[in-house]
């Protein structure tokens, strides 16, 4: 096989498996507590930074997702109570969200769930082979 084309079988594998996952985790997340990946994930960065508050530009930097499919996602989970923005006293422009104690608790919930769908499909790190 030729370097290209292991590059490429390397690629597709990844793809598969990250679409396997998160396909799972979707499912998961949706069923068991009504939210959808990227609206977990939104409350897991919020929540995992220690900080009461954080700007949104600063959590779209650290996020795989485009800056509108965020504020999509944290206008979603503002609807359902779970963040609250405001806007930066000192710069009109910029935007805070901050997760509410009803958001702090379904994230707890969903952890739990995201962390065993993950324990099921990737395996540990001591079984990752080395590349």
């Amino acid at each position: 096989m030729t370097s290209q084309a292991a590059l490429i079988d390397r690629w597709r594998t990844l793809l598969t498996s990250y679409n396997e996952v998160a396909g799972q985790l979707e499912r998961a997340l949706q069923d068991g507590h009504g939210l959808s990946l990227s609206e977990f994930e939104t409350l897991d960065r919020l929540i995992d930074a220690d900080c009461e508050k954080r700007r949104m530009q600063d959590l779209a930097a650290d996020m795989y997702l485009s800056q509108s499919a965020l504020s999509r996602a944290v206008a979603r989970l503002e609807k359902s109570g779970l963040v609250h923005r405001a806007l930066c006293e000192a710069d009109r422009r910029g935007v805070f969200v901050r997760a509410t104690e009803a958001g702090i608790r379904r994230h707890a919930e969903a952890r739990q769930t995201h962390r065993a769908v993950l324990a099921q499909y990737l395996p540990a790190t001591d079984q990752v082979r080395k590349r």
